[in-house]
């Protein structure tokens, strides 16, 4: 930013505030900075929901035990956010062609992938920790995203898995 004559007025993870506000021209050098940087510009409010929302759940998913969760993720992703969650469902649909239930379930899956593959826990205990209902429903659930049930997957090894950001 400061190469490029900005004063960068606060900064926290993920989020930059620079002075004085760019202008188109100026907008696309700080673009083409970061994306060789391996960042993206996200300069629209709506853009900015999007990838909080997004942010929250792959928070959530991956790096919390949603056994424990106090609430409901619908509820932890509004209060995060801090909008309503019919907005930010819409909102999200409209962004990403795919519902956040549907991105919910995706990552849940990718994250009972590496739970398999790690090969600490059975699948009850995976069931549990990843809050389904049961491990009938997980099965039925990783069918349906994957194509193939758990136990085949866990016979195939490593393979399959998708990075976090590409979901």
């Amino acid at each position: 930013m400061e190469k490029l004559n900005f004063q960068i007025s606060h900064l926290t993870l993920g989020t930059v505030k620079i002075q004085p506000d760019p202008e188109g021209q100026q907008l696309q050098q700080i673009a083409d900075a970061l994306k060789m940087m391996g960042f993206e510009l996200i300069d629209k409010e709506k853009d900015q929901l999007v990838e909080r929302v997004r942010t929250v759940i792959i928070e959530l998913v991956h790096y919390s035990d949603l056994a424990n969760l106090d609430q409901s993720m619908a509820g932890v992703i509004a209060s995060r956010v801090n909008k309503d969650y019919t907005y930010l469902s819409r909102l999200f649909s409209d962004s990403e062609s795919l519902t956040i239930e549907k991105f919910i379930i995706h990552q849940k899956i990718e994250k009972v992938k590496e739970l398999i593959e790690y090969g600490e826990m059975n699948l009850n205990e995976i069931s549990v920790k990843m809050a389904y209902s049961s491990s009938a429903h997980l099965s039925a659930q990783f069918k349906a995203v994957t194509g193939i049930s758990p136990s085949k997957f866990k016979s195939a090894g490593s393979c399959g898995r998708i990075a976090i950001d590409k979901i």
